[in-house]
């Protein structure tokens, strides 16, 4: 039952659009509870009164927070289809180094490419354009970060495309220019149904725009 599996999210975040996109892979009805990050529910509040971030999985009234750990209590609960996860521990362990690189190192220069100006925006996008290169010679030629398969560094991964023109837009650069085998990889993607529940590049430019107003960023 959906009343089983609560998703407390925002819905242009890519760390919620992680939860929504393993939870879509694996087929899993939930009900959806979008959260005003500026006035949060006491729901939030008390599922995860430690950060008090989106994205948590409530499930059975017990809450799961943070994106990667929901990404992979989900693999584990859900575990009939679609295994996010290698089962062979080696490839396992290289599957979360680089959905952790994703989050400290990408993540973080992303971050600082649209809040910055001048040099340092300059330095924030030399780091982001040379850690998605890094990611670009992960990839290789497979299809997937997963190789054949659709597995957990696409789900860590993938939602933070929605994010690439607002982020070519701040640096004036183009991703698919200087990294074609990313864009075609992300193309790949949105070829999934669990793709297409998650917002487009539009859509998060709009926000963008909104939340750099809101900000005072010009």
């Amino acid at each position: 039952m959906a009343s089983e599996v609560v998703l407390l999210d925002f819905w242009p975040s890519p760390f919620g659009m992680r939860a929504r996109l393993a939870l879509a892979e694996k087929g899993v009805t939930y009900e959806y509870k979008e959260e005003d990050l500026s006035n949060k529910s006491e729901l939030l509040l008390q599922m995860n009164p430690v950060h008090k971030k989106i994205p948590v999985l409530v499930h059975n009234n017990k809450p799961v927070s943070e994106s990667l750990n929901v990404v992979e209590y989900i693999d584990e609960v859900w575990n009939n289809n679609n295994l996010l996860l290698p089962s062979d521990p080696y490839q396992r362990a290289q599957a979360r180094f680089w959905a952790d690189y994703v989050d400290t190192k990408l993540f973080e220069s992303a971050n600082r490419l649209w809040k910055t100006k001048g040099a340092e925006q300059e330095e924030a996008k030399k780091d982001f354009i040379e850690r998605l290169k890094v990611m670009e010679e992960q990839l290789g030629d497979n299809p997937y970060f997963g190789g054949d398969t659709f597995g957990f560094v696409d789900v860590a991964f993938f939602p933070f495309y929605p994010w690439f023109y607002a982020f070519e837009i701040a640096g004036n650069f183009k991703v698919e220019e200087l990294c074609p085998n990313i864009i075609e990889w992300a193309k790949r993607c949105l070829l999934r149904d669990s793709v297409k529940t998650l917002p487009d590049q539009n859509q998060v430019y709009e926000f963008y725009l909104k939340l750099k107003k809101m900000l005072g960023i010009d």
